[in-house]
């Protein structure tokens, strides 16, 4: 990333100045731009960041549904980070033509934009919710990592793409935890189903995994992380053991666990040691080979339920300690 100008769209996101941190104070990028719509969010980054840094980063309001605007923000980009998107299930639900704009026609332009502009390397952060979607949110993350991952066939073929996909990100903005704190301030903390089970881990674990997604992607693959996983209620207790816990009952498009590798995908995922990695199953596909790749066999399912240790104190115990750092 040493002297490299890398574009994170959606970039006043909890992703976005995470990894905007990283690259101008660690990695010594030479220009980090930052492309989103929200100009209030932009300026408080800017106030926050650009005194120290002023050569460094660049601000682009603009949303990825303009694609002359993105466009003209990519040129000169070596780099690209895809984090734009409606996220949230219920409102991609009420406002479904909404989420298809930003979240396929976003991810198409980001594409197109990519190959007019020869950036060397594009790396679509997508979701769990993508994997057996049953909600519109992952319906059109699942398009949208189709996009990414046939768009390696398209051109002269100087752009590589390549998706990273994972799930709950604790102190996120909008987060469980933040919910969950908010809520135990009136002493009951409420879940929507008390057998739920989700995978967990660190923004800073984030940045490393898909800044290690980039610099291993030949283009077409999906990265996936190797997280453990626990009771939401678990995580509710370790926010507040006074609290009452209640359950409201499962949502509109929510599942009980989560899924990152359907058993579907198994015969085309590979375990590299530090993550897995899906293969592309497209057929005029030239996908080279991923050094130290084993098969996982035809049986695998990366599920939160199955990863869940038998320890539940042992769970508990590393439940408390990640609070500890959120």
């Amino acid at each position: 990333m040493q002297n490299k100008t890398v574009l994170i769209t959606g970039g006043t996101g909890s992703f976005g100045k995470a990894m905007a941190e990283r690259l101008f104070i660690k990695a010594e990028a030479k220009k980090v731009i930052i492309y989103s719509r929200d100009e209030f969010k932009q300026f408080q980054m800017q106030g926050y960041y650009n005194e120290d840094f002023p050569k460094v980063l660049r601000f682009f309001i603009g949303d990825v549904r303009d694609k002359e605007r993105l466009n003209r923000a990519m040129k000169g980009a070596d780099y690209v980070f895809h984090a734009a998107a409606l996220k949230q299930v219920p409102a991609c639900e009420y406002n479904p033509f909404e989420a298809v704009k930003t979240n396929i026609l976003g991810a198409q332009n980001v594409i197109e934009c990519a190959l007019s502009n020869k950036v060397r390397k594009v790396v679509a952060l997508s979701t769990d919710k993508a994997v057996s979607s049953i909600n519109l949110y992952g319906a059109t993350k699942l398009v949208a990592e189709k996009l990414f991952i046939n768009a390696n066939t398209f051109g002269e073929k100087k752009t590589v793409f390549s998706v990273v996909r994972y799930g709950n990100v604790l102190g996120s903005r909008g987060s469980v935890v933040e919910i969950f704190r908010e809520q135990a301030k009136q002493g009951i903390i409420y879940v929507t189903d008390k057998q739920m089970t989700r995978f967990w881990w660190l923004m800073e674990d984030a940045i490393d995994f898909v800044l290690s997604s980039l610099q291993y992607m030949q283009g077409g693959e999906i990265f996936v992380p190797k997280l453990r996983s626990s009771y939401v209620v678990d995580l509710a207790s370790a926010i507040c053991k006074e609290c009452r816990i209640r359950s409201m009952g499962i949502r509109p498009g929510e599942k009980i666990h989560e899924t990152l590798i359907s058993s579907d995908e198994a015969g085309r995922t590979y375990d590299l040691g530090w993550c897995f990695c899906i293969e592309p199953d497209n057929e005029y596909f030239d996908f080279g080979t991923m050094p130290m790749a084993m098969p996982v066999g035809l049986n695998f399912e990366y599920n939160s339920k199955l990863v869940h240790a038998d320890d539940d104190e042992e769970i508990k115990e590393w439940v408390q300690e990640i609070l500890t750092k959120v």
